[in-house]
């Protein structure tokens, strides 16, 4: 049962890397099972991608370390602002598209989009460590995704951001897409529940689906905050043949300008695939 520790989106090169040894307990982030987006254009419009060896040998510019940079306790800082560099392409204000510092996971460490995990197999569970110092704006950022990938050769054409965990403000608000009655699984009629309240807290969320179901837990020491783990939606029970990887960071939700911004803390990000 290989066991990951990390703190999304690009084009990464499909390239494989070497095996290493399993990481230890010690490690909050094992980097090379990430990789990291943050809104500065690439060239073309897109957000620019970081990858592992880049964040483990310190060699992000300037520029870059505006937006994502070590502690000196071992966290991370998630900071991200509208510029119109998202993922899928430079982006006007007010339209429909929003900015992020955020990781992409690969669950077996290969840096290809193809790597990853499929909800009617096995178990797979993120728990992620954070803190929102601020929020600006709409005061709504995404702190963890469970996001599907489309495979036109099995008739998924789109990447529906399938399970969202929103900070609301203080609150936890799960978004997850339900069975769609088109046939493509999209935010239509989607479901959102409010499962705690955290504020400016330190928290772990965890995202976890077994036997094709999705389970949540929220953990806030500071808030007395203990939901135990419950079971929300039966994806594959409802149809849902996507495969899926892990996000986590700072997907702010705000594009009416270009001041506004958002500040997040990762203590831990880790996965586990059984």
């Amino acid at each position: 049962m290989p066991v990951t520790e990390p703190v999304s989106d690009g084009d990464p090169v499909d390239e494989d890397t070497t095996e290493e040894e399993e990481p230890t307990e010690k490690e909050s982030v094992v980097w090379k099972n990430w990789y990291l987006s943050v809104p500065l254009n690439r060239g073309n419009g897109k957000a620019t991608s970081i990858y592992y060896e880049t964040i483990e040998n310190d060699g992000l510019t300037a520029d870059q370390k505006k937006y994502f940079y070590k502690n000196q306790d071992g966290s991370y800082t998630f900071f991200t602002e509208f510029t119109g560099y998202t993922t899928s392409g430079e982006s006007a204000l007010d339209a429909s598209k929003y900015c992020r510092t955020e990781l992409r996971e690969y669950w077996r460490g290969n840096q290809s989009t193809s790597d990853n995990w499929s909800m009617a197999e096995g178990t797979h569970l993120l728990e992620s460590t954070l803190k929102v110092n601020y929020c600006e704006g709409r005061k709504q950022t995404y702190i963890a995704q469970i996001h599907g990938i489309k495979n036109e050769a099995l008739g998924l054409k789109n990447s529906p951001a399938t399970i969202k965990a929103q900070w609301f403000d203080g609150n936890i608000v799960i978004e997850y897409y339900q069975k769609p009655t088109s046939g493509e699984w999209t935010s239509e009629g989607d479901g959102k529940v409010t499962i705690g309240r955290v504020d400016n807290e330190k928290f772990t969320i965890h995202l976890k689906v077994e036997d094709g179901k999705f389970i949540y837990k929220l953990v806030c020491p500071n808030k007395n905050l203990d939901t135990g783990y419950i079971t929300l939606y039966d994806y594959v029970g409802n149809g849902y043949t996507y495969e899926n990887y892990f996000k986590t960071g700072n997907y702010f939700k705000w594009n009416s300008d270009y001041t506004q911004s958002a500040e997040v803390i990762l203590y831990s990000a880790k996965t586990t695939h059984n």
